[in-house]
């Protein structure tokens, strides 16, 4: 479907710039439209995936073009925000990293080179492998997704085409069918829009299920610049009830660690904020009901 013209926009090259923008709208509120009905796929995925990856696991992302990219956006953005090791990421891009920026399009092709990438990093049990393709047909993500399941790990597709072989074949399916593009083919459009919701949707849920968000807070943010120690501040001095001096005191003696300077202003010295969280799995909430 996503490569099917749609005759709504026959003449789109002649038309008023102000009508193709229009109508390039229109396709971005469908793509969010599209995504509703996965809501249930989405969520269900993020549970088990966070299970899944218990202290070692991984989350390895596959795709290829747009949805590479997206995904390797989304997984880039994990450590600054939660402080997911870079460790436990992989990209299993086609064509390699550097077709982030100069497009690989025959990449693409090579099923093997899917199988071959998940093989090398050596994909188990308590990996995470989130494969996104619009087509739902992709060789190379195709293959990875084949080779990463024989291995026993958790397989996620992420597709914009009903009954697809991703889909198919993927241990949790997430379909956004978001059907014609206002340019015929051009994936990057409604398509990987719906992918960039799913995949932000999907990486967030899990980082909540794994305790690494307390209330609305990003309590496992890295701490790298003047406005982030801002943000962090004012975290803990909202969390932990206290004034914002405090809370800069309390996050200086504990090296930035947030969760620990929360600890640390509720009553714990910085040994017993270390050891608390450690009993719980780095969980801040039953990390304060023990204080």
């Amino acid at each position: 479907m996503t490569e099917e013209i749609n005759e709504k926009y026959s003449g789109l090259d002649v038309w008023p710039v102000r009508d193709a923008v229009a109508a390039m709208y229109e396709g971005q509120v469908d793509a969010l439209k599209a995504v509703q009905p996965a809501v249930d796929d989405i969520a269900k995925a993020a549970e088990i995936a966070a299970q899944r990856l218990g202290e070692t696991g991984r989350l390895i992302y596959v795709g290829a073009g747009t949805s590479g990219r997206l995904s390797v956006l989304d997984g880039s953005e994990l450590g600054p925000t939660y402080s997911w090791p870079f460790e436990r990421i992989v990209f299993c891009m086609a064509g390699g990293i550097d077709a982030l920026i100069q497009s690989q399009e025959g990449a693409e092709d090579v099923a093997q080179d899917g199988q071959r990438w998940v093989q090398e990093v050596n994909t188990g049990h308590h990996d995470v492998v989130i494969c996104v393709a619009a087509s739902g047909r992709t060789p190379f993500t195709l293959g990875a997704l084949k080779a990463a399941k024989s291995r026993g790990a958790m397989t996620i597709g992420i597709a914009n085409n009903p009954n697809t072989p991703l889909l198919t074949e993927a241990e949790f399916p997430i379909l956004a069918e978001t059907g014609s593009e206002i340019i015929a083919g051009s994936t990057r459009m409604k398509a990987g829009t719906a992918q960039k919701i799913i995949l932000n949707m999907l990486s967030t849920a899990i980082m909540i299920r794994l305790g690494r968000v307390y209330d609305g807070f990003m309590v496992d943010m890295v701490v790298s610049n003047d406005k982030l120690e801002s943000r962090a501040i004012k975290m803990v001095s909202e969390i932990a009830n206290c004034s914002s001096d405090v809370a800069r005191a309390a996050l200086h003696e504990t090296q930035n660690n947030i969760k620990k300077a929360i600890l640390v202003c509720s009553g714990a010295t910085v040994a017993d904020s270390a050891s608390l969280l450690d009993q719980v799995g780095g969980n801040l909430r039953q990390a304060l009901a023990k204080l």
